[in-house]
Formats: C-alpha cells, structure tokens, sequence
C-alpha cells in the first residue's frame, strides 16, 4: 500500500478529473489523501479518499470567480492566461506548500499527484529527491512541455515540420518566455526563491519537465508529437465519466428521438456567467435551422436564457453519456473534459475558446481534425451556424473524432494511473 496525497486547486474543472483517481487508487488498496477546496469535501469523501482543507488563503469559491478576481473580465489569450497564471494560480502557492508540507509531517507520504495548475508543487521539487515524495503530474489540460516540435503553451499555434517549424518554434519560445509571459515567470521565480531559497529551474508552465513523471488525461491522437521527450509521459486517456444516473432526463428528452440532427452547446460550469459568449449566439445562429439545439447552463437558471428558439431544449444539467450517443455536434468553449466527452463518442466539434487552457484545447480541435476553430471568445451566431454546418457536412470532421474516439475506447482510463503511481511509490521506499 502506498501513501499517496493529491492536490487540486479548488475548481470544479480541476477537481473533477481527479475524483475517478482518488476512487481508482481507494479501490486499489492505497492510502489516499485529497487536498483541495472545502466546497469539495463531500465529493472527496464520496471516492472513500481522506479530504484534507487548503488555508483559506489558497480557497475560492469557483462558482463567483469572475467575482472575487474581476481583474480577468474581458481578458483573453495570453492576457487572460497570464492573469489567471498569476492571480488565481500563483498567488496561493506559499499557502499551498504549507499544507504539502503538513500532510507529509502528518504522516510519510509515497506520492504527491499534482495537477497541472496547482503550483505549490514548484518549491517542493527543488529540494533534493531523497529529501521529498515523488511528485506526478495529472495532466488535465494539453500537454505544455517545451519541444523542439511545438510552439510554447499559451499561444495556441498549431506545430509547423521542418527546419523552418523548429526555427519558429524557437523564436515563439523566446517570445512566450522572455516577454508576453515574463511578468508571471518573475512572479514565480520570486515566490519560489522566498520560500527554499532555491531558483526555479524551469520556466512556470514547463514545470512538468521537473516533475517524476506525467500521466496525461488525452490520447496521442489528441496530442501534439514531441520527439525530444525527456520527461516520462503516460497517456491513459479521459478518466471522467458520467454515469446515466447522475444527472435526471428532462421531459423534452424524446425529442431527440425526432431524426433531427441534435447540436449540443456548453460553456461548461465555471466560464458560463455570460451567455451571450456562446450558448445565445449558437441559439440564435441554428434558429432557422432543422436541426434540435439542446444546451446546457451548467447549473444556472434555464430562464437565465430568456426566449428560447422553437427548436431549442435546454437544461441545467444533462446526462453526457447518454446525450453524446445521440448529438450530431457539439459547440463549446473548449473545456478539457467536455471536449473528449464527445471525442468518446466520435461526435465532431465547433469549439470558441480563448481563455486561461482553452485557446490550447482548440488549436488541438483543429489539428487534430475533429472539428472547427472559431478563434473567438464571442463568434457571430452567423459564424458559429456556418461551422456547425461544416462540420454536419463535412464527413472527414466526424471521421476524425471517430479516429480519436477509437483511440480512447481502447485507453485504460483510471486504470492506466496505477502501475505508473505503483511504481515510483516502490521506488521512494525501496
């Protein structure tokens, strides 16, 4: 049995993934420990993990976090990631360190998993590795590992081969690290000599190159290649699941019966406070469509959305495993875990995403073929109509995520977590 401690910054597209982690590693005879923020006490409880409480310094209520941080309202790209970098990220790390630090004075611990914007683990890897646990990376966003073959985390530019990719990909990295992100690299550098002492070896978001290893939530085919890994990365695939159950049909739902092309819209849970950002413009570009638009609010009022279009169905919340078997499209503002929900189900995407990971996970919708990019955080209801009927005609967008979805069916989900975990356990206390 292995000690192990799991960190999450306190938001709910953060501490969702790593609920079917805590669960897998329960069930698998370890000792686990979950820290994060108190509004997900119960639901760390529920995996038969032990909760452990973040300071109240390093705790937010994520539900009102354009609220309690309003600097980020209107921000997008790299000014929006190097906001939240470091407000949101940054900002809590002395406080997350201290409660690292007194769960393994509590008792050892084998292994902090760590996911991949809970910085408090950057001072702890500058200490000597027989003087700390192994620490891994749960990857819940794309892959930021500087390479040779990509451009750096946080443009959303798209790999480019050859001599002449690897050139550009050099002078973006110059770019990203010495200006757009070099106020919250300082930021970082700072907080991490203050607290051990030490320098910080890498640049913030390639702090994974530092980490043990690298359990990555996606599959290769969702990922960019990077031929210069130095640092040991596992794809296992989407570990989030939603059960049938979890989430009552509405009464419309046998509408989706109807042979109408069925569009699904999301902004997920957490960046869904304006809906003119993308559910209202999709509602109203697919208006004079055939085709049955059906959104979620993510837990806000229905009546939030005022009118609704006849051929609209809205909840708060909906069953995705069920739902994903019968959407046509999916349009979303690029969250991590929605976008491979319809991967699973080989449904293709329009995405319209700019801020904190988003612009990433869109730049790989494109890449990758699965779907449209709509580079904007607010498209025109025409423009997001056209998309939609692209990807509703286009047959290579939904063999593209059948491709990829095949790719997931046969990853080991939760699964894949445990011999990579098992074994840097055994070698911290062989």
């Amino acid at each position: 049995m292995a000690s192990i401690l799991i960190t999450s910054t306190p938001v709910i597209g953060h501490v969702n993934p790593l609920l079917p982690v805590a669960q897998t590693l329960v069930e698998a005879g370890h000792r686990v420990r979950f820290l994060t923020g108190r509004r997900y006490r119960d639901a760390v409880e529920q995996t038969g993990a032990e909760y452990l409480p973040l300071p109240s310094g390093a705790d937010f209520d994520d539900r009102r976090i354009d609220e309690q941080f309003p600097g980020r309202v209107g921000l997008t790209g790299p000014a929006g990631i190097r906001y939240d970098m470091t407000e949101i990220f940054l900002r809590p790390m002395p406080q997350q360190l201290a409660a690292i630090d007194a769960a393994i004075a509590a008792e050892p611990v084998d292994v902090v998993l760590a996911e991949s914007l809970f910085f408090g683990v950057l001072p702890l890897l500058t200490r000597p590795r027989e003087q700390r646990p192994a620490v891994i990376n749960l990857g819940i966003v794309p892959l930021g590992l500087l390479s040779r073959d990509t451009a750096p985390f946080g443009l959303g530019v798209q790999p480019m081969p050859g001599p002449f990719g690897r050139l550009r990909n050099r002078m973006l990295t110059f770019v990203a690290t010495k200006v757009i992100f070099a106020p919250v690299q300082r930021e970082a550098e700072r907080l991490v000599e203050q607290l051990t002492g030490s320098r910080m070896p890498q640049f913030l978001l390639n702090w994974l190159a530092s980490a043990d290893a690298v359990i990555q939530f996606t599959v290769p085919g969702f990922e960019y290649a990077r031929s210069d890994l130095t640092t040991e990365v596992h794809f296992v695939g989407p570990v989030s699941r939603s059960s049938t159950g979890a989430h009552a049909r509405p009464d419309w739902w046998g509408d989706l019966d109807s042979g109408k092309p069925v569009v699904h819209v999301s902004q997920g849970t957490v960046a869904n406070q304006d809906f003119e950002e993308l559910l209202l413009p999709t509602l109203r570009g697919l208006a004079d469509r055939d085709v049955l638009v059906v959104a979620s609010t993510g837990g806000r009022p229905v009546d939030a959305l005022g009118e609704l279009p006849a051929n609209a169905r809205v909840a708060e919340y909906l069953p995705y495993d069920e739902l994903f078997t019968k959407t046509d499209a999916f349009v979303t503002n690029g969250g991590y875990g929605g976008i491979h929900f319809a991967l699973r189900h080989g449904v293709p995407i329009v995405v319209a995403g700019l801020t904190e990971d988003k612009v990433e996970v869109s730049a790989r919708v494109a890449w990758s073929g699965v779907g449209i990019d709509l580079h904007s955080n607010r498209p025109a209801p025409a423009d997001v109509a056209k998309a939609v009927d692209g990807v509703l005609a286009e047959p290579s967008f939904r063999a593209a995520a059948a491709r990829v979805g095949a790719e997931i069916a046969a990853s080991p989900g939760a699964a894949g977590i445990l011999p990579v975990i098992e074994s840097h356990a055994r070698a911290v206390t062989r």
